[in-house]
């Protein structure tokens, strides 16, 4: 039998809410044994659940054990109920509505039928199945224009493909997002490297003319540039390491910069990411 619905606390709070959200939507039931409209919203959000059969999960937070967690959201009166969705919070309600109007808040959430397309695209990527992720991104992007996610999602398998011009004019679409301008400003950059890494002086002569000057920056961060163009993550990361080592503040920073991006662009291999992130940050103090 599939279990709808989970007990969540501080420990598995991001992974089993902010992060399975990306896949399916996730509604958060704050809730405490004292509470009587709890007793009586809580029965029927796992109705739903139940008969939703895994179009959204439910994660039940009691408060009273997961106080950081009631205070980091604002819990003020409970019961409290929060919807996430691609990793962010999209809809709340307090009080113990009547199951109508819990229906009407669920079904607002579930996935439209271009999201539906984005999401088989994903699947598709992390298979290996780069045609038809793409076929299932554009078709995604065809059914609902505004669906910047799956532009973001279609610029960085292009980017992949070295389908660059086809990219950029995927991200030339997507309209300013706090929640995502960070990952478009990346894609942006992987452009950057990819060109790098097709034209200008070759490896051998940029690593000719660090030896002969150590401080030559400028070529340092050409052939972090060409790495990472052909994404050899660890090399770009160690030659701008190096840079922010001799000189943190070259160019207003801009071996920092370019080593966040490439955080974001490396971010499935979150061991590699994390020990750069300690280097950078050891660097840094």
């Amino acid at each position: 039998m599939v279990a709808h619905s989970m007990d969540i606390n501080n420990i598995n709070f991001d992974s089993e809410v902010i992060d399975k959200s990306n896949v399916t939507p996730v509604i958060v039931d704050f809730w405490a044994p004292w509470c009587g409209p709890c007793k009586t919203l809580t029965p029927v959000l796992e109705k739903l659940a139940a008969e939703y059969d895994g179009k959204f999960k439910l994660a039940k937070v009691n408060s009273d054990e997961n106080m950081e967690l009631s205070a980091e959201f604002g819990v003020r009166s409970i019961p409290d109920v929060r919807a996430f969705k691609d990793g962010r919070m999209v809809g709340q309600f307090t009080g113990a509505l009547p199951e109508s109007k819990v229906r009407e808040f669920i079904d607002r959430l579930l996935p439209s039928a271009a999201e539906l397309e984005r999401t088989l695209g994903r699947k598709l990527r992390a298979d290996g199945d780069t045609a038809g992720a793409s076929a299932a991104l554009s078709k995604a992007i065809g059914l609902d224009p505004k669906l910047h996610l799956a532009r973001i999602d279609l610029a960085e398998l292009l980017i992949e493909l070295k389908q660059l011009e086809a990219a950029e004019r995927q991200l030339a679409e997507v309209k300013p997002d706090v929640d995502y301008d960070a990952r478009v400003e990346a894609l942006r950059l992987a452009i950057s490297f990819a060109r790098s890494a097709e034209s200008g002086a070759s490896d051998a002569d940029l690593s000719a003319m660090i030896a002969a000057d150590p401080a030559d920056l400028d070529a340092r961060m050409q052939l972090a540039n060409r790495h990472a163009g052909r994404r050899e993550w660890r090399a770009a990361l160690d030659a701008l390491l190096e840079i922010v080592k001799r000189d943190r503040n070259w160019k207003d920073q801009a071996a920092r910069k370019q080593m966040l991006a490439i955080f974001s662009l490396a971010a499935g291999d979150g061991e590699l990411v994390s020990e750069y992130r300690r280097k950078l940050a050891s660097a840094l103090h």
